[in-house]
């Protein structure tokens, strides 16, 4: 049966791409991107860095101005899918319209996890995750005295980074031992404490929030899990994400986690796909499935899943890669360093040009590289070609990533 048109619930990065891609590759059928968020798609990472720091616009996010969905005819509808309908192959909208499809993909994404505390509704309490969401926050930045952070991955780390460089101070609540503890390994983790501790910031490790106080619907303060009160006049939280898997639950496809998929995207169901955030899938860099909140794995997801469209399958097999930026600190990492067992490290933390390469087994599983822009291209090419390093030689005085990448690239 042909695909003459499909349908992407979701305009994010991976929607888009999905979207951009099939035109690009010669797709001539009906494209519709729904997403529930006003205007054209745009980028989501500067949103917590040079966006909020006033470097970059909001038309510098666009992904494409409104023009080039025209011309390259993309329909966009600001709605909702809120259900879909298998056997018939029509989504209902929330706004009570319907459209059919010969393929839906859902790209619906993921959502903040909001903590379950009491004065979470006071205002000056956060998420970080839209376009929206950064420019309710921004103005206030220049005007806080005292931020607390909830949690330190990588969306709180980057606001606190932030928000010390606006003069505020700043004190960050993680309940775990270490900064980014879920992706880097301790000595990275090491390196950001270090030199998040250096601009200012407070890191309190092991510990949590009881609850946000407030004065007149604003927040004043919050009390931590071992009975301290701090002053604050602005609260962000980043505690992870939730997938927004209920359209497919609802549709009766598998879900564990998000949508559950195969090795080409697939859900359960031939006639739908699934991608970006929303997505559980199997990768040959890791051990068990996984969602992976990244840039490089919705882009690369969508044009995998373009190409099949276009008659083109494949399996999804790209190496995992993302990265953060946090005050001088630019973090690269490529891999997946979950069950790793040895390190070796280059460079030197004391100057925060640091890469960790991550071993499980005896082979190289990730390298992450602090201000080491070379380690991290190099390492993205050998962990690509099923690498032979060993720890033994990557431990050799004067060894060098670049070096060994061009010394082993096949003929």
């Amino acid at each position: 049966m042909p695909t003459d048109n499909i349908v992407i619930a979701g305009g994010g990065q991976a929607g888009f791409q999905v979207a951009a891609s099939l035109r690009q590759e010669g797709f001539a059928g009906r494209i519709t991107i729904v997403g529930d968020e006003p205007g054209v798609p745009y980028q989501r990472p500067p949103l917590s860095k040079a966006y909020l720091l006033g470097k970059v616009g909001a038309h510098a996010l666009r992904f494409r101005p409104p023009e080039y969905f025209e011309e390259h005819c993309i329909d966009r509808l600001h709605d909702r899918v809120a259900m879909i309908d298998r056997d018939a192959r029509i989504v209902q909208l929330a706004s009570g319209s319907s459209l059919p499809y010969d393929h839906l993909v859902i790209a619906t994404g993921a959502r903040n996890r909001v903590p379950a505390l009491p004065g979470v509704e006071l205002d000056g309490v956060f998420g970080l995750r839209t376009l929206a969401d950064a420019d309710a926050l921004s103005p206030r930045i220049a005007h806080i005295r005292h931020a607390v952070v909830l949690g330190a991955g990588f969306i709180g780390l980057e606001f606190a980074a932030v928000a010390a460089a606006r003069g505020a101070s700043v004190h960050v609540l993680e309940l775990g031992t270490r900064p980014m503890a879920r992706a880097l390994s301790e000595n990275m983790s090491a390196l950001f404490t270090v030199a998040h501790r250096s601009w200012g910031v407070t890191l309190d490790l092991s510990c949590g929030l009881q609850r946000i106080l407030g004065q007149d619907g604003k927040v004043t303060g919050v009390q931590t899990s071992d009975g301290r009160h701090l002053p604050a006049d602005l609260l962000v939280y980043g505690i992870g994400v939730l997938p927004n898997d209920e359209l497919a639950q609802g549709a009766g496809l598998q879900v564990r986690d998000g949508i559950c998929v195969d090795a080409q995207l697939l859900t359960s169901d031939p006639n739908i796909s699934a991608i970006g955030d929303v997505a559980s899938f199997s990768s040959p860099y890791a051990e068990r499935p996984m969602r992976l909140e990244s840039v490089q794995n919705a882009i690369d997801q969508a044009k995998c899943v373009a190409a099949r469209l276009l008659g083109r399958p494949a399996a999804y097999e790209a190496l995992p890669w993302f990265w953060t930026d946090q005050g001088e600190l630019k973090l690269q990492i490529a891999g997946i360093s979950e069950g790793h067992d040895e390190t070796v490290l280059l460079g030197s933390a004391d100057t925060r040009q640091l890469s960790v390469l991550c071993f499980r087994a005896g082979r190289l599983i990730a390298v992450e590289s602090a201000n080491r822009p070379i380690d991290h291209m190099s390492a993205r090419k050998i962990l690509a070609r099923a690498p032979r390093l060993t720890p033994a030689q990557a431990a050799e005085p004067g060894f060098e990533l670049k070096a060994y990448e061009a010394a082993t690239r096949p003929a």
